[in-house]
């Protein structure tokens, strides 16, 4: 009787080891669930491979309910992943400039085409004078545009705007909530360099890019090596060959305090 009762015993325990550690319990979460959405374009799929879009999302934290702003996302990659993440009762700003509009080439149009993502709203924005009520985000996405707003496009026949990179962060700040969320991508510089290559090679530092958002009152909560490529020599023009798909990646993710 003893023994049955034993073998009982070990019998469930090792059921339950096998339950805790099997595909369906351990493996899956919204954050896979968004990846494997049905209905995403051979294009996005094809992107996922060097993007890694479940491990990012995962580490922003943000959840069902919430409503996010993807800053400059241009034809919306991360707009559609984030619209699965928040959900019905969640809201997704699909936020560019002119200047993103422009070089979407029509893709945040197709995106959206015939209510496809019904939480997600494009808006043209100015990126200066932000027309979004204060307080009103849980979360900010800024992939590979940060950089951005220290550019100076000195082409005459260029499309992007002068302007101060110090007013567009209090903007973003103003319309987050306390205890809101930041997540930050972006190409590497080389240490030292701060914003100054952000016109020439669409680069930005990382400790330049934490001292940025720590002085407008946000706490470093999280970052990741995932991007990360050490054989970048951090010279090459981050969006053109021999630099396309080849750039060392910071990813970071900022708390504004107060919440």
């Amino acid at each position: 009787m003893l023994t049955r009762i034993h073998t009982v015993l070990v019998c469930s325990v090792l059921l339950s080891t096998v339950a805790l550690w099997s595909p369906v319990s351990f493996g899956a979460d919204i954050y896979d669930a968004a990846v494997q959405h049905a209905g995403r374009s051979a294009e996005d799929l094809k992107r996922d491979e060097s993007e890694h879009p479940a491990e990012v999302l995962r580490l922003s934290g943000v959840k069902p309910g919430m409503k996010v702003a993807d800053v400059m996302a241009a034809g919306g990659y991360y707009s559609e992943l984030l619209s699965y993440i928040v959900g019905p009762k969640g809201h997704v700003l699909l936020l560019n400039n002119t200047a993103y509009d422009h070089w979407s080439e029509g893709g945040w149009e197709k995106r959206l085409a015939n209510n496809r993502l019904p939480n997600v709203e494009h808006r043209t924005i100015d990126l200066e004078h932000i027309d979004l009520p204060d307080h009103s985000l849980d979360a900010l996405w800024l992939m590979k545009t940060y950089h951005d707003f220290y550019w100076v496009d000195t082409d005459p026949k260029g499309t992007w705007p002068k302007m101060d990179a110090g007013v567009v962060l209090d903007q973003l700040t103003r319309v987050l909530k306390p205890g809101g969320i930041v997540l930050v991508e972006d190409h590497s510089a080389k240490p030292g360099t701060g914003s100054t290559v952000a016109s020439s090679l669409h680069r930005i530092e990382e400790t330049y890019t934490v001292r940025d958002f720590e002085k407008r009152g946000f706490k470093l909560i999280g970052k990741s090596d995932l991007l990360r490529k050490p054989e970048d020599q951090r010279e090459t023009v981050s969006y053109t060959p021999p630099g396309l798909g080849h750039t060392d990646r910071f990813l970071l993710v900022f708390r504004k305090n107060g919440g």
